[in-house]
């Protein structure tokens, strides 16, 4: 090799980068071109490894020329890279089949679960009538779940609830772990950290250990709602009931309060209305009765009252609670509640 062929080599390779940079269209082009000369088996990186087959006294000339062609490339591509292409102008040059004049798909909107839409429905029933929204833990204390809500150890009471146990050791902790079984123990944090009135309401996710099937699932939503103040009877129960009912189901539902047993609440009540569909002549969704019961609702026991320091000669209060999904499939016809967590997009674009 001699140094003018050298010279003019580097040159040659020069002129052809720039002739072959003025016809890229795309980084795609841009990025080969650049990989063709700078990549590691590209034409001046194989000239910058040859270098040792020159002459001695011609290496130093030769190393600064395809260092400075090296630099002047690298300048080049960045300030084609920068430069942007217009992707109508491409399709156009390129005479692609595409007609881009088209409307573009439609994006896919979500819409909220059938369950959450019912949370915010009852929800808006009780907030007019003073009930603040409050949230509690899903993972409880035995205390809270069970306990101050008038449900000691070993009370045949506690088999209503099939209960997730969870494995924590911890010496110092007096009280298990457990999956909550129902919202009802915020009624005792509730309580412990307030002085009344309170009028709260408690939606969130509870779980049990049950068999599932049309009707049980192992883990469910369900709404609390506690009330708690000096002179508070069992009419202030009805009438916020009747109030929540006929918000939900219709102004024209009657309402039916039955004697049921809660730890919890004294008296205990089921609720039930009147069938909509049948409009109390008796169908297969009230199971020929004419009613369909809604929630478990009572006075709140004096025990629970004194168990977090209230004085049940001064203050009183009721609580009620109610399965989301349950209410759900009374509202919309529903007749497994299976669907609502089998994530079938057939069933959930209904609402």
């Amino acid at each position: 090799m001699s140094e003018v062929l050298n010279i003019e080599k580097i040159g040659q390779i020069r002129g052809n980068v720039i002739s072959e940079i003025s016809k890229l269209r795309s980084k795609d082009e841009i990025s080969n071109l650049r990989i063709k000369y700078l990549g590691r088996k590209g034409i001046v990186s194989k000239l910058l490894r040859s270098i040792h087959e020159i002459p001695i006294d011609q290496r130093k000339i030769f190393g600064q020329k395809l260092n400075i062609l090296k630099e002047e490339l690298e300048l080049l591509f960045e300030e084609k890279s920068n430069e942007g292409f217009n992707e109508f102008d491409q399709f156009n040059k390129e005479k692609s089949l595409q007609d881009i004049s088209l409307p573009g798909r439609k994006g896919i909107i979500g819409n909220l679960h059938p369950t959450s839409k019912v949370v915010r429905e009852i929800c808006k029933a009780f907030t007019p009538m003073g009930f603040q929204i409050v949230e509690g833990p899903e993972i409880e204390l035995d205390k809270y779940n069970f306990e101050l809500l008038n449900i000691p150890k070993d009370h045949p009471s506690r088999d209503m609830f099939d209960t997730f146990w969870v494995d924590w050791k911890n010496d110092k902790d007096e009280y298990p772990l457990l999956m909550r079984t129902h919202t009802s123990p915020m009624q005792a944090r509730v309580m412990e950290g307030s002085i009344p009135p309170i009028r709260v309401l408690v939606p969130g996710k509870v779980f049990r250990y049950e068999a599932t099937d049309a009707s049980h699932e192992w883990h469910f939503f369900q709404v609390e709602g506690l009330a708690v103040d000096k002179g508070i009877t069992f009419a202030d129960l009805k009438g916020t009931v009747y109030e929540f009912a006929r918000a939900i189901f219709g102004s024209e539902r009657k309402i039916r309060f039955r004697c049921d047993y809660f730890p919890f609440v004294e008296p205990g009540v089921d609720v039930s209305i009147d069938c909509f569909i049948c409009e109390g002549g008796g169908c297969r969704v009230c199971s020929k009765t004419g009613w369909i019961e809604i929630m478990g609702a009572g006075m709140v026991h004096p025990k629970v009252l004194s168990s977090v320091g209230y004085d049940p000669e001064i203050y009183s209060g009721f609580a009620f609670g109610m399965g989301v999904e349950r209410i759900a499939m009374l509202k919309y016809g529903i007749e497994d509640i299976r669907l609502f967590y089998s994530n079938d997009l057939r069933f959930l674009k209904q609402f």
